[in-house]
């Protein structure tokens, strides 16, 4: 009798045992996707708020900072984006709104960023900037007021303007990656694009039938 008391209580310590493995199995498992879905909540709104000033100098690189809180210009033909040629856009490096898009950039031989438009005219904002001895045309940030560069009249058709941005205020998300950060109301205009290059890729266009 004694020998199967210990047994069923051996048994019964076991089931406890797993019973209590799957417990924090599954514990973990909702908690891991919890996270993962708050990560994709963020992502899905790219227009963040402005952080104060002591998360920025955390946050952005002493460059950034410089550029988007002190109206610095970064060196010409030494920044991320001047010679970039990828299909995406590029967003505010701080609040992640939607800036300019790679099929308005254009090279305009000064070493930096070039576009003729913003993606959307109220993104962004045009301030008198007469520094430098200078008459100029500021651009900011709408919701960041942060300095991404000079507009002027200098720039191809069809708009004749020339946004000349500093790197260092933009982050580039390439096409691929729109609707996996957030931004996927943008990818339509690199459809016909991407559609383009694949059939490059595949030999060129399928022949059409004759009529």
């Amino acid at each position: 009798m004694r020998l199967t008391y210990k047994h069923k209580h051996s048994y019964k310590t076991l089931w406890f045992g797993l019973a209590g493995a799957v417990v924090v199995i599954v514990g973990s498992i909702l908690f891991g996707y919890a996270q993962a879905q708050k990560q994709q909540a963020e992502k899905m709104n790219p227009t963040k708020p402005v952080p104060n000033d002591t998360e920025l100098r955390e946050k952005l690189t002493k460059d950034q900072y410089k550029v988007t809180r002190q109206c610095g210009t970064e060196t010409p033909f030494h920044n991320a984006y001047w010679d970039n040629h990828k299909p995406g856009i590029y967003v505010d490096i701080i609040t992640g709104e939607p800036l300019f898009t790679s099929l308005d950039k254009f090279d305009s031989g000064t070493g930096w960023p070039s576009f003729t438009k913003p993606i959307k005219s109220e993104n962004v904002t045009e301030k008198r900037d007469t520094s430098y001895g200078m008459e100029r045309t500021e651009v900011r940030g709408k919701s960041s007021d942060s300095h991404l560069g000079h507009l002027f009249d200098d720039g191809p058709a069809p708009t004749g303007q020339r946004f000349c941005i500093n790197s260092a205020a933009l982050r580039f998300v390439p096409a691929e990656k729109l609707k996996e950060e957030g931004y996927g109301e943008y990818l339509s205009l690199f459809q016909p694009q991407q559609q383009t290059q694949s059939q490059r890729q595949t030999g060129g266009e399928q022949p059409q039938a004759k009529k």
